[in-house]
């Protein structure tokens, strides 16, 4: 009996195995089949109009006799100066903050501030860009520094978080042998911690750029007016950038506006790509440099 009752338990545990295998299975499908989907609507409506004077040209004044919108390089300069910027402000920020959390805050500080990221990274977009209006634009005008100031507001919370947790698997015995040779905790940080997390460092600031880099209400609010139609790296004056060449056009009545939106978001999920796989590549490299495989 006892022989029988194991053998019937134990076919169901395989039972309720397969079962969430497949479950688990349907639902990695799923999920690569929406991005497929996704994938695959851009680039069929925008495919058609990606050329190369859109991404080498500037948009034209316009006319009777003449097509506007012959190109959009200005949005495509604009969104890598905002997003550099705002990756410069919020990578280095976002690394100290967690190796003070990781390696310095007691336990109360460090749940404390981590509790405040978490909370941070939920805000919405749009309150983002209303606070940085008010702090910033008001009084003054609308500028790429504010606009980069929105855009690290929202990645330092990825950033943060995503190299703190690279360094809470970094093991402590590590740390220790570091200390009895009597190296500083500073220097154990920097040359024995660090070098074994620049993997994770680059793909969570690499996630970072990709939350930012389609955000489109900050910029409404710190770098949309009087931008320019010639190509612009100075943060100093309102720049365009493709979220809100994005926005623009899909809400045109030109059709062939509306081509154009669909052509710079495929423009902007190919970077995203991009910036992806050279995170991947990167990261790799650093695990063999480490690891010597």
């Amino acid at each position: 009996m006892d022989t029988l009752l194991s053998v019937a338990g134990l076919s169901r545990r395989r039972l309720v195995n397969r079962l969430m295998e497949g479950l688990a299975t349907l639902a990695a499908a799923a999920a690569v089949a929406l991005l497929a989907f996704l994938v695959y609507s851009v680039a069929k409506r925008g495919g058609g109009s990606l050329s190369w004077d859109l991404l080498t040209k500037t948009p034209s004044t316009g006319g009777f006799l003449t097509s506007s919108n012959t190109g959009l390089a200005n949005a495509i300069v604009g969104s890598l100066v905002l997003v550099g910027l705002a990756t410069a402000m919020a990578l280095p920020t976002g690394i100290l903050i967690a190796i003070y959390l990781t390696e310095y805050a007691r336990p109360r500080v460090r749940a404390f501030f981590s509790l405040v990221l978490d909370v941070l990274a939920g805000i919405p977009a749009i309150v983002i860009g209303v606070f940085v209006f008010g702090l910033l634009v008001v009084g003054h005008a609308q500028s790429g520094w504010a606009a980069s100031f929105a855009l690290a507001c929202l990645m330092l919370p990825f950033v943060a978080r995503s190299v703190q947790e690279v360094l809470l698997l970094v093991p402590n015995s590590t740390r220790e042998a570091s200390h009895a040779l009597g190296v500083p905790k500073w220097r154990t940080t920097l040359s024995v911690v660090l070098p074994q997390t620049v993997g994770g460092i680059i793909t969570g600031a690499t996630l970072a750029v990709a939350r930012v880099a389609g955000e489109t209400a900050p910029l409404l609010f710190t770098s949309s007016l009087l931008t320019s139609n010639d190509v612009s790296t100075n943060p100093s004056h309102a720049l365009f950038s493709i979220p809100l060449a994005i926005f623009e056009y899909s809400e045109s009545p030109d059709p062939h506006d509306h081509e154009l939106a669909w052509a710079i978001a495929l423009v902007l999920m190919i970077f995203i790509l991009v910036a992806n796989l050279g995170a991947r590549a990167l990261a790799g490299r650093n695990r063999r440099s480490l690891t010597g495989r």
